[in-house]
């Protein structure tokens, strides 16, 4: 199989699809791979690095899609990269498709076969390809929230961890499972004060054996969410349901009422965000105010270490690039139940479930297209 990894080109992304070591990996069992010049410049991964793997060097992204069987990225394609998709191609990618309406209607049109990293499953439960990414964003969540708490940045002037005979400030995370879970990690490493949310109390129990008295943990329901997030100085985001456009379980009113110069960091943004406040921003504008309230809504937060996302992601995603680029795309999703849950779109037809909830289209069991 022909493998092509185009540069990313949304706003401030650096990260790349496959790093030298991975396309050694395709090159070793017979497949091709062309990387479009200067994909991993931006983060030490140079066109002699790709060479010297065995790779091509394409001049344009125009050249990746018109010869590659299987696209491999990063991050959603933008509007430019969908119109040179064509039918039956495979994109291997990050796709977040519930609140994205244009996206799903131009991936439809294409007739590619879409398989999204963040749907894929494990064995033991979980979403293995969306992991390592979401424990980046975890862990910048709370150094971003730290940053934006400065008045220089539209915060309160706060420091987070306090000093002594100052009281500390008070973090509430949103959720308890990856994201949270290291963004608690970074956060009582600053000397913070924690609140952490989350409606499954064996998840809670875990992380109070961890943490003990360092942190509060609070059985996430509409009361106790709302009085954690009046009292907070920063919040976190971290709600994921699997494929699903976020729930919005900040509303306007309780931000509304928060403390002025308080900030939320809005990790559930890539699936529309958790806040009811929240839109996209990006890395060169992170930040807008509601109400006196700083918002971080970044879509690609893992992008701004792009390096370390760049080996962490990889080191998930080329196991299933490997099958599907050994087997195809039918047998690979046939043999695979994990995979197969990936597949959110394929010639024409939406063939995950939450996602054709969520846009009004027919849902299309992935096993029917098949064969």
């Amino acid at each position: 199989m022909l493998v092509g990894v185009p540069k990313e080109i949304k706003n401030h992304e650096y990260r790349v699809g496959l790093t030298p070591a991975s396309v050694h990996e395709l090159i070793t069992r017979g497949h091709q791979v062309i990387v479009q010049q200067d994909a991993g410049s931006e983060i030490g991964l140079s066109d002699a690095h790709y060479t010297a793997a065995g790779a091509a060097i394409a001049g344009s992204a125009q050249e990746v899609f018109a010869r590659a069987d299987m696209i491999v990225k990063v991050k959603e394609p933008q509007p430019l990269e969908c119109a040179m998709l064509r039918d039956g191609q495979i994109l291997y990618t990050y796709l977040h498709l519930a609140p994205d309406p244009e996206q799903t209607a131009a991936l439809v049109k294409s007739g590619a076969i879409c398989i999204a990293y963040e749907t894929i499953t494990g064995p033991g439960g979980g979403l293995p390809l969306l992991a390592p990414m979401s424990e980046v964003a975890g862990r910048m969540s709370i150094q971003a929230g730290a940053a934006h708490l400065e008045k220089s940045r539209g915060g309160m002037g706060l420091l987070l961890g306090g000093v002594p005979g100052v009281a500390a400030g008070h973090v509430v995370i949103i959720g308890a499972g990856v994201v949270g879970a290291n963004a608690l990690q970074m956060a009582v490493g600053t000397g913070a004060r924690v609140t952490v949310l989350d409606k499954n109390v064996d998840r809670l129990r875990q992380l109070d054996l961890v943490f003990g008295n360092r942190i509060s943990t609070l059985y996430s329901n509409a009361h106790a969410l709302e009085e954690a997030v009046l009292d907070a100085d920063l919040v976190i985001g971290g709600v994921l349901v699997p494929g699903a456009a976020a729930p919005k379980l900040v509303t306007r009113d309780m931000v509304s009422r928060m403390k002025k110069g308080a900030v939320v960091v809005d990790v559930a943004i890539d699936q529309g965000g958790c806040f009811e406040t929240s839109h996209p921003t990006t890395h060169a504008d992170p930040t807008f105010l509601v109400d006196g309230v700083v918002h971080y809504c970044v879509a690609n937060m893992p992008g701004a270490v792009a390096r370390t996302s760049t080996f962490a992601l990889n080191n998930a995603t080329i196991g299933h690039a490997l099958a599907l680029a050994n087997k195809g795309w039918r047998r690979a999703l046939a043999d695979d139940v994990h995979l197969r849950h990936g597949l959110n779109v394929c010639q024409g037809k939406v063939t995950f479930e939450a996602v054709a909830q969520a846009l009004g289209y027919d849902y299309i069991p992935p096993d029917s297209v098949l064969g």
